[in-house]
């Protein structure tokens, strides 16, 4: 059985602007800051997560996905009451998974994204949960279907906000 090998040429790697860095993560976590206020069914999104996938499968740095991951999460962590660190491990984890699986698979198009959104939203609300509860000792319950209609609901936007920033994607 032959190994194959996929070399980095082989692979789309994407970068971005210095501005489309900065300033999307925070636009994201300024909606989901402030909108949910004004709209409550807002909630059930979490944006900075879908961000921090989409970067990560974008960059496929495992590296880069972890650290992007973190520095959203605390940025989100400083506007919650809940302690620092919570959104940054959970969305370091999903941004560490997200570039490793990005490498692997064909996140170019639509049903892999969806798909690859979905696991990972369940990914970052079970770490969470579990850093929250095991960790910090917070008293959260779970809920599958609740997860899962969350889950499907930021697949659907992911798909459709991912299409919008393909546009920012510049090739290395």
């Amino acid at each position: 059985m032959p190994i194959t090998y996929t070399s980095k040429e082989q692979i789309e790697v994407y970068r971005f602007s210095l501005p489309v860095t900065i300033a999307v993560p925070l636009i994201a976590i300024f909606f989901q800051a402030f909108v949910p206020l004004r709209f409550p069914f807002f909630a059930i999104f979490d944006l900075p997560l879908l961000v921090v996938i989409f970067f990560a499968v974008a960059r496929r740095s495992p590296v880069a996905g972890l650290i992007t991951g973190s520095l959203i999460g605390i940025v989100q962590d400083s506007l919650t009451h809940n302690p620092i660190g919570l959104f940054g491990i959970a969305k370091g984890v999903v941004g560490y998974g997200a570039s490793s699986l990005g490498v692997k698979l064909d996140v170019e198009n639509a049903g892999s994204r969806f798909l690859v959104t979905m696991f990972f939203y369940v990914v970052h609300e079970f770490v969470y949960f579990m850093v929250a509860r095991g960790l910090v000792g917070l008293s959260l319950h779970w809920s599958w279907p609740h997860e899962l209609r969350s889950a499907i609901a930021n697949a659907i936007l992911a798909v459709a906000l991912f299409a919008v920033l393909d546009r920012f994607k510049q090739r290395t």
